[in-house]
């Protein structure tokens, strides 16, 4: 169970990011996480050419944010790396420097295929292997792209292979969309005789349109059923709860029935307190979800 975050932004002063850090842990404390997720923001409008609704602004770096701002944080954290951004010396140096111990990295490619890159994905894992193979590496896991192209699971194995030892979704709102690829992802590691790695889910609680908005102008694919429920809800803010866990407990007994490692992610990129503390509540409620899971698999394993 994790929770992701976006650092603060980058006018912000050393003060009140330590503010904002210290905020941050206290509403977490009662949450029984695993670990934090970092975002490493990247201007994406590259990949869509329709307005953002809401304005790009650049943040901290997140392995800095990690170790000055969160350092009473003692569980991991897995910082996010938008690759694209960082010439390939200076990631070479990035990498080098990070505490293997608590922090963990998730490289992130680039928002779309036109994109100029400083640096490549590709070579990005090899500088990984070259200079920090100790370090524990995530992937991006879209099930958007997997419906569109059918090849999601296939670029999951190439991470894999590249060094991946677990998957983080995009935002879930289309649930079969998600179960697409974890299926096809699990039978093609069947099929090479693999074992699959973890694919944690990531949930995002919706407070208005203008956020639905925002989660398709970055390509989250929100169907239309769920879009008439948060429209017409009395509170769309909890529709959207209900919605999420909902879907996290038929993602949990789906990959169950498989066999598939798995976990959940709640973001927090919102910077309205309303929707900062439904978010921390439905961490809660979802690590619930997977204590259940865990029960089940216990006893599972104690009849065989």
């Amino acid at each position: 169970m994790f929770f992701s975050l976006v650092p603060p932004r980058l006018a912000t002063s050393p003060d009140e990011a330590q503010r904002i850090a210290d905020v941050t842990l206290q509403r977490l404390e009662p949450v029984d996480l695993d670990g934090l997720i970092l975002y490493d923001i990247d201007d994406e409008s590259d990949r869509n050419p329709e307005q953002r609704p809401f304005p790009f602004l650049p943040t901290m770096d997140p392995a800095d944010y990690a170790r000055k701002n969160l350092a009473k944080w003692e569980l991991p954290v897995l910082v996010y790396r938008a690759i694209g951004k960082y010439p390939e010396n200076e990631l070479r140096s990035w990498l080098g420097g990070l505490d293997s111990d608590r922090l963990l990295s998730v490289f992130v490619g680039a928002s779309s295929r036109d994109k100029t890159v400083a640096t490549s994905l590709r070579r990005a894992y090899a500088l990984r292997s070259e200079t920090r193979p100790d370090l524990l590496l995530g992937g991006v896991a879209i099930p958007e792209r997997h419906r569109r192209r059918g090849d999601e699971h296939a670029r999951l194995i190439d991470k894999q292979d590249n060094g991946c030892s677990f998957f983080v979704t995009q935002v879930v709102y289309d649930v079969n969309a998600a179960k697409d690829v974890v299926s096809d992802y699990h039978y093609a590691c069947v099929e090479r005789g693999i074992s699959p790695v973890p694919v944690i889910f990531t949930f995002s609680v919706c407070g208005s349109m203008k956020t639905m908005r925002f989660l398709q102008w970055l390509g989250v694919d929100v169907p239309r059923w769920v879009q008439n429920d948060l429209r017409n809800a009395d509170d769309t803010l909890d529709a959207s709860c209900e919605q999420s866990l909902a879907t996290a407990v038929e993602l949990a007994t789906f990959c169950r029935r498989l066999g598939m490692p798995f976990g959940f992610n709640v973001e927090s990129v919102s910077i309205r307190r309303v929707e900062i503390e439904a978010s921390v509540q439905l961490a809660a409620r979802m690590r619930d979800v997977l204590a259940v899971a865990s029960r089940i698999e216990s006893q599972a394993g104690d009849d065989r």
